[in-house]
């Protein structure tokens, strides 16, 4: 814990607990998304393309499940410094109801409207119907990702990162594994190509969910709480709602936007969107280190907070922003030693090859925009229960900016690929002078706990 007696050193050391196991996990995340990319890029590349364009899906309810899970971060890092434990508990279930509302929405979606939901995003027939097949079988994930996930923010919001980052890691190296062998037809299995990936995602879903039944049965602490779950505490439902409605609607418009990305680069062609599926790979990967800081910046500072301790919290804010500016950079670095590696292995046409260098390039730099912005909107602001700023700000972005950038640069002017997707990565940076006003205003900087819940 921070504590006034040998600040910095206190403060580094809790950075180094908390961030590491979230560096391994984001990594291993990244790597695994790497493997399907390549996988499905041996299969053939609408499969590729099909695939990248069928998991802006899994992206939206990943916003959504991330958004209630910093609901979670934001009360539960605060009341675990307070040391309320039941509290805790009635977030977990109040959390719940709505992961689980919001997962069984997604599945019945995927099975029954699969076609449809692909055609919002390409109007290519082979590419509507390989990304049907996807979602089909990827269908049950979501609701069993809703369950394990609500957990695992959770464990991590009272400093069990590492446990969580354990579930997710043997989930993730499950993933991979049943990847080859579904989709290669391993040990005398049949090769079921796109839908060997969406199978094999379900699956590690599912074993995600397994380990976490097995670690609540054995925790001290938190268990799954089900029936907090069907308990009404009205208070603490305003608190969560207030709280974690803006930052869900925050995580879903900006990927709503980025997907309206996917929208744009897919009605350019198969070779631009090809090339989009592998940076965004490429760019994960570089981000690995940005997004870990900001998850442990809310988690950090809500404990702080928690504590009451505001003007140690305003001080750790500090160095937490100058360790996101410097991953930034490191995060570029990495894109720009992985460009020769994945442009000499891509197996792409000579015209999605052209487009793929210019992205790559794009992303060096890329990086440190999203670094900052995560780190102060996902993590300071969060941390002290401010989810609306960075709803407000996000919409502004990529609803009246960025968007209709991209599809005036697109349909209209009817610019090349290259100009488009400059214009549509220019989104980080124009919201940073009120992203850095706002953070030094120290608005965000508050206790948000209640007595005798």
């Amino acid at each position: 814990m921070f504590h006034k007696a040998k600040n910095m050193q206190s403060l580094y050391r809790q950075i180094f607990v908390i961030t590491l196991p979230i560096v391994i996990q984001n990594l291993l995340s990244a790597a695994v998304n790497s493997a399907d990319v390549l996988m499905l890029n041996y299969v053939g590349q609408d499969a590729l393309s099909a695939g990248s364009l069928a998991t802006q899906y899994a992206s939206v309810a990943f916003m959504f499940f991330y958004g209630l899970g910093s609901g979670v971060t934001m009360l539960c890092a605060q009341y675990w410094g307070k040391g309320d434990l039941k509290t805790i508990h009635r977030v977990e279930g109040i959390a719940m109801r709505f992961s689980i509302g919001f997962g069984v929405i997604f599945t019945l979606a995927a099975l029954i409207i699969p076609e449809w939901m692909m055609r919002v995003f390409t109007d290519d027939e082979t590419l509507i119907q390989l990304g049907a097949v996807y979602l089909c079988y990827a269908a049950p994930c979501f609701l069993l990702w809703g369950i394990s996930e609500v957990y695992l923010a959770v464990l991590r919001s009272i400093g069990r990162v590492t446990v969580s980052t354990i579930i997710n890691s043997v989930a993730l190296i499950g993933n991979v594994v049943l990847n080859a062998v579904f989709i290669f037809g391993l040990f005398g299995l049949p090769k079921l190509g796109i839908a060997g990936i969406a199978l094999a995602t379900t699956i590690s879903r599912g074993m995600s969910l397994a380990i976490c039944m097995i670690v609540s049965a054995r925790s001290k602490n938190v268990k799954f709480a089900w029936k907090p779950m069907l308990e009404r505490h009205p208070q603490l439902m305003k608190d969560f709602i207030a709280m974690s409605l803006p930052a869900v609607g925050n995580n879903l418009i900006w990927s709503l936007g980025t997907s309206m990305y996917s929208v744009i680069l897919g009605h350019l062609g198969s070779d631009a969107i090809a090339a989009f599926s592998i940076v965004n790979v490429v760019r994960n990967l570089g981000s690995v280190f940005c997004f870990a800081i900001g998850n442990a910046t809310g988690i950090i500072l809500g404990q702080i907070l928690g504590e009451n301790r505001i003007e140690d919290a305003k001080k750790a804010s500090h160095t937490l922003l100058r360790l996101a500016i410097l991953f930034g950079f490191l995060g570029g670095m990495m894109v720009l030693a992985m460009m020769p590696f994945v442009l000499a292995h891509a197996q792409l046409t000579e015209t999605a090859i052209h487009y793929l260098k210019f992205m790559l390039w794009i992303n060096v730099y890329y990086i440190m925009g999203s670094a900052v912005n995560t780190t102060l909107i996902a993590g300071v602001f969060r941390a002290g229960g401010d989810s609306r700023f960075g709803f407000v700000c996000d919409t502004i972005d990529m609803w009246a900016y960025a968007v209709p950038l991209g599809f005036l640069a697109a349909f209209v002017l009817k610019l090349p690929v290259q100009a488009v997707y400059f214009l549509l990565c220019t989104d980080e940076f124009v919201k940073w002078p009120w992203v850095l006003k706002h953070y030094y205003s120290n608005k965000w900087a508050k206790n948000i706990t209640r007595e005798n819940f």
